[in-house]
């Protein structure tokens, strides 16, 4: 079977993308600061519960978010996962079959008690379930999601390398890997500060544990690709692309919310201070920052939303390129991810939004958010610290450093998942100080 990824972008998608009118753009996206038609009913928001689909430090924030909010929300995982830590973990009404995986989603739902739940996923795969379910489902289980095809750019590399090339959107220089013959072929001018990338990065960090691998040359990534195939890991297709140069300071987050009329209803901007692993790691520490140090980004995705039609919570990745002043984006998800509570926290509910827009309620535009405030990731961000500043000295000059920031695991209205993350970043770091005296 051919991967979706390596054919184009079908020609539909493309005349949409060239012939998208600037005036109806901006009419799709009215300024932030317009004045809310109506206000969210606490009646409504009470009579419809949320089904919460997916684990880890996502589903975790989104628990939380709904919580805050004062809406029931039932979490379908296993019950190692993070989210059953949580003091407001809620086990979904028994239908009799467990947590469900993704390709099942349509036979859950179908046996579910519920009346009526409002649908959130926390991973890609979710996204793409809960996307692609049958019409039937739509007003009984409704979700703030994209439509299926859109999805399948946001998830697929290749495909959102493609869309961002059509509209001329800043990015890196990108290019589809089908074989080592093809490899081969290309010459070392072409590995020059490049590195190689999944087209599905989930999949891609499930498998290899990493989400990228940074390249030393054309022999380096022939080697590379040989030994996963060595390994009975075909690997192809995948990306090589740019990496554009700069500290990890020149990353930017930019997240926001787009309704079901395809309208921008928030925006919130973020620094990323620290990250782990280095190079392709995650934020394990942000800032937020105010929305006019990001303009070209939100242009960026102005052009991109309007252009796809764009509906559901997101969360995009830039990075400023000093070598021509611009911001280039990297990727984006398409659904909530781990910072989503923290997003709530600063004064813009994503999750709320998500809610009110799925069942058809006005959604009320956020025209600010807390400025300079910072949140942690501990364990990614120790970890980060380590690789520069290690041993004790090291440790010390980083619990300093977490004064006044937040830590995105811990509350102290819902301690445990902070406590328990604590305590395994800890034995992690003493592993690493004592393991040369044991040596």
């Amino acid at each position: 079977m051919t991967h979706p990824a390596s054919d184009p972008i079908d020609q539909h998608l493309l005349a949409a993308m060239r012939q998208t009118d600037t005036a109806a753009t901006r009419s799709r996206f009215p300024s932030l600061h317009s004045p809310a038609s109506a206000l969210k009913s606490p009646t409504q928001k009470a009579e419809v519960p949320v089904l919460i689909f997916g684990s880890g430090l996502t589903a975790l924030g989104v628990l939380r978010s709904f919580r805050f909010a004062g809406i029931t929300a039932y979490s379908v995982c296993p019950q190692d996962e993070l989210p059953v830590k949580s003091r407001w973990y809620r086990r979904p009404p028994l239908n009799g079959i467990g947590p469900p995986a993704p390709e099942d989603l349509s036979a859950y739902l179908e046996s579910s008690p519920l009346d009526r739940a409002v649908l959130v996923p926390c991973s890609d795969d979710w996204t793409r379930a809960i996307a692609e379910l049958p019409d039937k489902f739509k007003d009984r289980f409704p979700a703030s999601v994209a439509c299926p095809r859109v999805v399948q750019i946001m998830t697929d590399k290749w495909l959102f390398a493609s869309m961002l090339e059509v509209l001329d959107i800043p990015r890196p220089r990108t290019l589809l890997l089908h074989s080592m013959e093809e490899m081969a072929k290309l010459d070392d001018e072409s590995y020059r500060d490049m590195f190689l990338k999944p087209l599905d990065s989930q999949e891609f960090a499930r498998q290899y544990r990493v989400k990228a691998f940074q390249l030393k040359g054309r022999a380096h990534a022939l080697e590379i690709m040989a030994r996963l195939q060595h390994n009975g890991r075909d690997g192809f297709p995948i990306l090589l692309q740019e990496y554009i140069p700069g500290p990890t300071s020149h990353y930017y987050l930019v997240d926001g919310f787009s309704d079901r009329r395809n309208c921008i209803r928030a925006l919130i901007a973020r620094r990323r201070l620290s990250q782990y692993p280095p190079h392709f790691g995650n934020s394990s520490r942000s800032q937020t920052i105010p929305l006019d140090q990001v303009g070209g980004a939100i242009e960026s995705l102005t052009k991109m939303w309007s252009t796809l039609q764009y509906r559901g919570i997101f969360d995009a990745e830039f990075k400023y390129d000093a070598r021509d002043g611009r911001l280039k984006i990297l990727e984006v998800n398409a659904r909530p991810w781990w910072f989503v509570e923290f997003a709530t926290r600063c004064g813009v509910d994503l999750c709320g939004m998500a809610y009110a827009d799925a069942l058809g309620l006005p959604v009320e535009p956020v025209e600010t958010y807390d400025v300079g405030r910072c949140c942690v990731h501990l364990s990614y961000d120790l970890a980060a610290h380590w690789a520069t500043d290690p041993g004790i000295g090291g440790f010390l000059r980083w619990l300093r450093s977490c004064k006044n920031v937040e830590d995105i695991f811990y509350r102290w209205d819902d301690p445990w998942p902070g406590v328990t993350s604590m305590f395994s970043s800890l034995r992690t770091y003493l592993r690493r100080v004592l393991r040369p005296q044991a040596d």
